[in-house]
């Protein structure tokens, strides 16, 4: 074991393994398959456009980038980047800028030929930073489903499917839009399994959703629509697009895969629970807890995913962060042991934090009269940050879901 108390070891595989998918070396080793022998367009989309712009720029030279638009969420812009144009918008319900954005791309990507190349670049959170609303459809609209959606739990993969459809560039659109210009995409993967149509709802990819999936969705959460986006709901995504070539180049099984690798180094036996945890955020907690009082130290059980919230309640917080304290009553009492939970982006929810960690002593201190308080009005944030429990990263450039651990000497 490490001479270091088991908090500094969680925040030291923190730091790996955010390290680890930084999209630098992953955005490099792509263009090392395809690097365009001529000019390029170059457009970055989600929440960590900035850095994979950055890379690509960086890769490709300023002699090969005739333009560009960078589209990322508010402060994970980290300065110029050469001749590409830098915007920030609004996340995970999007605003006025992500419109202004790809109205913007829809303008640059204009009057493209067959000659013409366009190195895409696509990270979680482009759903909502990058919009441009279908016909019929308004901003507000778009925002209104979003909340609700949010709201009631809905999977990612259900909220994209109904977004694609109040979208002139998701769902295969934007593919269209560049047209008949080549495309050559690199993706970090948001989504578990990687179902490219939905990662940043599929700007550059046939739609597999139908408009029959989505009216069940809208049925199975009782959505409120207006008539603009129930007549949106019955026009058809792109089922098959030409000139399209796309690469994954990081996702949440190099996540897990990098905290195994520190955890070992540190002296713990790691364990790959599962890479596709999809569940409530407080079921997740749980889970993680009882694993935790079935298990024998030293050891570090690994989840990646993505939990979702069912908001009821009215207070700060985030998936990450309410399935840490969901763990704090079930690991109560124990020794040597911490829970944590974080989003790998660096901003879990919309809070400047990127998830919760808790030890054995944790609901004691915090009394669990306050803990059921603050789980039930979905107001994990404030707590947490009473105890010293978030855990702060800032934005980190990348994404590629959820990193949760039990950590056990």
């Amino acid at each position: 074991m490490s001479g270091t108390s088991i908090m500094e070891d969680a925040r030291q595989i923190i730091r790996a393994s955010i390290e680890a998918v930084l999209p630098d070396t992953a955005v490099r080793r792509a263009l090392e398959q395809h690097m365009p022998g001529g000019p390029v367009t170059l457009i970055a989309l989600g929440k960590a456009g900035w850095r994979m712009a950055h890379a690509a720029y960086h890769a490709l030279g300023a002699q090969r980038i005739r333009q560009g638009v960078v589209v990322t969420k508010y402060g994970h812009c980290e300065g110029p980047i050469g001749c590409l144009e830098l915007h920030e918008s609004g996340h995970p319900v999007p605003d006025e800028n992500g419109v202004r954005a790809a109205a913007r791309v829809l303008e640059m990507v204009r009057g493209l030929g067959r000659e013409d190349e366009v190195i895409l670049l696509i990270s979680g959170g482009g759903s909502a930073l990058f919009e441009y609303p279908a016909q019929g459809v308004t901003l507000a609209d778009v925002a209104d489903v979003t909340r609700q959606m949010l709201a009631c739990g809905a999977e990612i993969t259900e909220i994209n499917c109904i977004r694609k459809r109040l979208s002139a560039v998701k769902g295969g659109r934007l593919a269209q839009a560049i047209a008949p210009a080549r495309i050559f995409s690199i993706i970090l993967s948001d989504v578990l399994g990687d179902p490219l149509d939905a990662i940043a709802s599929g700007p550059a990819y046939p739609d597999r959703t139908t408009c029959e999936e989505a009216m069940a969705i809208i049925d199975k959460y009782a959505l409120r629509l207006s008539d603009g986006v129930l007549a949106a709901m019955r026009e058809e995504t792109p089922k098959q697009l030409e000139a399209v070539e796309t690469i994954v180049a990081g996702n949440v099984q190099a996540l897990c895969a990098a905290a195994a690798r520190e955890a070992n180094r540190l002296g713990y036996a790691a364990r790959v629970m599962d890479e596709g945890l999809s569940c409530q955020a407080r079921q997740a907690g749980e889970m993680m807890a009882q694993h935790a009082r079935a298990a024998q130290g030293p050891c570090a059980l690994i989840w990646g995913g993505e939990t979702v919230v069912h908001v009821k309640g009215t207070g700060r917080g985030g998936r990450s962060q309410e399935a840490a304290l969901s763990a704090a009553r079930g690991i109560a009492g124990m020794e040597n042991i911490c829970v944590f939970a974080l989003g790998s982006d660096g901003t879990d929810g919309p809070t400047d934090a990127a998830g919760g960690i808790v030890t054995g002593g944790f609901y004691a201190q915090a009394t669990p009269q306050r803990v059921q308080d603050h789980l039930d009005n979905n107001d994990a944030y404030p707590l947490l940050r009473e105890m010293d429990a978030l855990i702060m990263t800032g934005p980190t450039g990348t994404n590629v879901n959820d990193l949760y651990m039990v950590l056990m000497r």
